[in-house]
C-alpha cells in the first residue's frame, strides 16, 4: 500500500455538499484526472460555479465576497460563480442554506401516436369539436439545440414555431434575463434567418445549431408538424408554440451540467409567465451521481418550480436499466450480533483504457460500515472507517481517493465516495472488489453507482448488477412525470430504460412508459431518422401533457388541468402490458401512455 498524505484542506463545512467538499480539498492534478471532480471549476481563472439554496437576499454576499457573480433564479435559487478561495466564505452567510457543486448531464438515446392512443385522442377531440393539436400551449424543450430550418418547425407561410431560442453555448449577443451566458433569439429574428436565400447570411443572423440532433429529434416527437413528411411523422402537439434552450456544451461528444439546466429551466418558466401561456417541459438529460432519492438541490429546485404558473415538468428515466452501473444488498439485522459478521464483497470489472470513474456507496448514516478496497494484481487498502478529509490511497497504477460523507439539511443518509484516478493515462483493468465490513446495523440496506454508462467503457461495471433504481437524476423529482420507455410494436419492455423505485423513498418512479424504440422523428438538414431510448419516450409524454392542457385550460374544460393534475389523469389512462402482472411495478410505473384513456369519463 502506498499512502499519499497530501491534503489540501481536510475539513468539512456542513452546508457544502460532500462532492464540492471533497473537491475543493483535492489537488489541481486529481481535479484535471477526476471527470466528476472538476466539474464546475475553471482552472484558468480558479472559479467555481455553484448551485446555492438561500434565504432573503444575496446582496450582502455580492457586498462582502470580490468577484462573485450571481444568477438569481426562482424560488430562492441561484447559480453563482466564486472565485476558489471564497467558496467556504460563502457557506458562512446566513442566508446561505446549502451548496453543491454542478454534475455533468448525459443524454438518454410512426406506429407510435397510435400506441399511445393519441390519435384516437385527437379524433376523439375533432368529434366533440375540438382540434387538439397543441395551439396556445407552449412545449418547451431543454436539450442540444433544434435545426430551426427544419420544414417540421415552421408554419404554412414558411414563418417559425419557435418563439424564442436561447443558445447557452454563443456569447456574440445579448443573454435572456440575469443569467449572463448565451445569446437569446427571437422569433422575429429566427423569420428574418429564415427568409435568407444565402447560407452564410442566415447563419449570420442566427448562428445556432443542432450538432448532434438529438434537440430536433425529441422536439420532433414532441410537437413537429410532419411537414417535412406529408404529415407521416407528425408530433404529438403539432401546432404547440415552441421554446428551445441549447443548453452549454450540449453536443454529441460533451455534455451541459445541472447548473445549465437549473438556468434553463428558470427562463422558459419566466418566459411561460410572460406570455401568460400553460407549459409543458421536456428534460431528456440525466446522471446517475446522488442518492436517487429526490433531494438534490436540482431536484428540490425542480419540485418548487413545478408549482410556477400552469406548468408540466417531463423527464426521462434514462438508459442504465441493463448498464451494469448499479448493485445493492442489505445486511440482515440480526449479522450483527453475530461473531465474524458476515462481509459483502462487491466485485466489478474495469476495462482496458479507463481514463477515470467512480463509485458512490449509499447507506443509512446509521447503519456503521468499514471498506475494503482490492486492486486486480491483489493488493488491497482496509478496512477504512469513517475520518475527517479525503483518504488516499495507491493501488498499482491507481490513485483512489475515498471520502466519507455527512447527512446534508436535505438527507439522513450518508455517501461514501470513491475515485478512481490514474496515476499515468489508464486506470489499471482487470477485476476490482470493495468489502463491505458491518459494525452496528439498524437499517442495512446498501447501494453502490457507477457514472451512467455514456462516459465508461462498455465493459466497465458491476459483476453482478441490479437493475432495480437505476433510473437518472433528475428524474426522481416528486413533481417531475418521470417516463420509462418500452418498444410499442411488440408491446415489450425495453431492456436498457431506467428503473425504480426511488432509494430509501420508495417513490413510484417512473410513473409511466410511452414508446421509445426505433422512433422516426426530424434529423437536422431537413430530414428524418429513427432513434432509440428514454430520451424518444418523455416527449411522447411532454406532447401529451399539452394536448390535456389544451382540451382543459385551451377549451374551458378544466381550467385547473396543469401540473399534478395532469399527472393524475394521464396515470389514470395508463395502460398495463400483460407481459407484467403488478401495477404500480419499477418498469413502467402505473402503465403505458394512453391518452385517450385519460380524460374523466362524460
Amino acid at each position: 500500500m502506498d499512502e499519499i498524505s497530501e491534503n489540501t484542506r481536510n475539513s468539512t463545512d456542513p452546508k457544502i455538499e460532500n462532492l464540492l467538499n471533497l473537491a475543493l480539498d483535492t489537488t489541481q492534478m486529481e481535479r484535471q484526472k477526476s471527470k466528476e471532480l472538476e466539474t464546475g471549476y475553471n482552472a484558468r481563472d480558479k472559479m467555481w460555479e455553484v448551485i446555492v439554496k438561500y434565504e432573503g437576499s444575496l446582496q450582502e454576499v455580492e457586498e462582502a465576497i470580490g468577484g462573485i457573480t450571481v444568477i438569481p433564479l426562482l424560488r430562492g435559487y441561484a447559480i453563482l460563480y466564486v472565485p476558489e478561495q471564497y467558496v467556504e466564505r460563502l457557506a458562512e452567510f446566513e442566508v446561505v442554506t446549502y451548496i453543491e457543486k454542478p454534475k455533468r448531464l448525459y443524454f438518454a438515446l410512426d406506429r407510435s401516436t397510435r400506441a399511445a392512443c393519441i390519435s384516437s385522442f385527437k379524433s376523439f377531440g375533432n368529434r366533440q369539436g375540438m382540434n387538439l393539436n397543441g395551439e396556445g400551449i407552449l412545449v418547451a424543450v431543454l436539450d442540444s439545440g433544434i435545426d430551426y430550418t427544419h420544414p417540421d418547425f415552421r408554419n404554412a407561410d414558411g414563418s417559425t414555431r419557435i418563439l424564442n431560442l436561447w443558445d447557452q453555448t454563443i456569447a456574440t449577443g445579448p443573454a435572456p434575463f440575469d443569467y449572463k451566458i448565451g445569446t437569446e433569439y427571437t422569433k422575429e429574428t429566427i423569420d428574418e434567418a429564415l427568409r435568407q436565400t444565402s447560407l452564410a447570411e442566415r447563419e449570420r443572423i442566427c448562428p445556432s445549431r443542432d450538432t448532434s440532433g438529438h434537440g430536433t429529434h425529441v422536439t420532433g416527437i414532441a410537437a413537429g408538424n410532419g411537414r417535412a413528411s406529408d404529415g407521416r411523422y407528425e408530433g404529438v402537439a403539432s401546432k404547440s408554440s415552441l421554446l428551445i434552450v441549447k443548453l452549454g456544451n450540449a453536443t454529441q461528444d460533451s455534455f451541459p451540467r445541472t447548473t445549465q439546466l437549473m438556468m434553463a429551466l428558470d427562463y422558459v418558466l419566466r418566459k411561460a409567465l410572460e406570455y401568460r401561456m400553460p407549459i409543458a417541459v421536456n428534460i431528456s438529460f440525466g446522471n446517475s451521481y446522488g442518492s436517487h432519492s429526490g433531494d438534490s438541490l436540482l431536484e428540490t429546485y425542480m419540485n418548487d418550480v413545478a408549482s410556477v404558473g400552469r406548468t408540466v415538468i417531463v423527464t426521462g428515466s434514462g438508459n442504465e436499466g441493463d448498464a451494469s452501473g448499479h448493485t445493492s444488498g442489505r445486511f440482515e439485522l440480526q449479522e450483527q450480533a453475530k461473531a465474524g459478521q458476515t462481509t459483502r464483497k462487491i466485485e466489478f470489472a474495469v476495462s482496458e483504457y479507463e481514463q477515470n470513474f467512480s463509485i458512490q456507496i449509499w447507506k443509512a448514516y446509521v447503519d456503521d460500515i468499514a471498506i475494503s478496497i482490492s486492486g486486480p494484481s491483489g493488493m488491497a487498502v482496509g478496512p477504512l472507517r469513517q475520518v475527517q478529509g479525503p483518504q488516499r490511497f495507491r493501488i498499482g497504477d491507481t490513485r483512489i481517493l475515498v471520502y466519507y460523507g455527512e447527512p446534508s439539511p436535505y438527507s439522513v443518509y450518508q455517501e461514501i465516495y470513491l475515485d478512481f484516478i490514474p496515476i499515468g493515462n489508464y486506470v489499471d483493468s482487470g477485476i476490482w472488489s470493495i468489502d463491505l465490513y458491518p459494525g452496528r446495523i439498524v437499517q442495512g440496506e446498501y447501494n453502490l453507482w457507477m457514472p451512467g454508462k455514456e462516459v465508461r467503457n462498455p465493459r466497465t461495471g458491476f459483476l453482478y448488477p441490479t437493475v432495480e433504481t437505476t433510473l437518472t437524476i433528475p428524474s426522481t423529482a416528486a413533481k417531475s412525470i418521470a417516463v420509462a420507455a418500452y418498444d410499442a410494436i411488440y408491446d415489450q419492455l425495453a431492456d436498457f430504460s431506467g428503473r425504480g423505485y426511488t432509494r430509501a423513498t420508495n417513490q413510484i418512479k417512473p410513473d409511466m412508459a410511452a414508446p421509445g424504440v426505433d422512433i422516426t422523428a426530424p434529423a437536422p438538414g431537413g430530414g428524418y431518422t429513427a432513434r432509440t431510448g428514454t430520451s424518444m419516450a418523455a416527449p411522447f409524454v411532454t406532447g401529451s401533457a399539452a394536448l390535456l392542457m389544451q382540451w382543459g385550460i385551451g377549451y374551458g374544460n378544466d381550467s385547473f388541468l396543469y401540473g399534478e393534475k395532469v399527472k393524475a389523469y394521464l396515470l389514470r389512462g395508463a395502460r398495463q402490458l400483460p407481459v407484467l402482472k403488478e401495477y404500480p411495478n419499477p418498469v413502467l410505473g402505473w402503465g403505458v401512455l394512453c391518452l385517450r384513456d385519460s380524460l374523466p369519463e362524460s
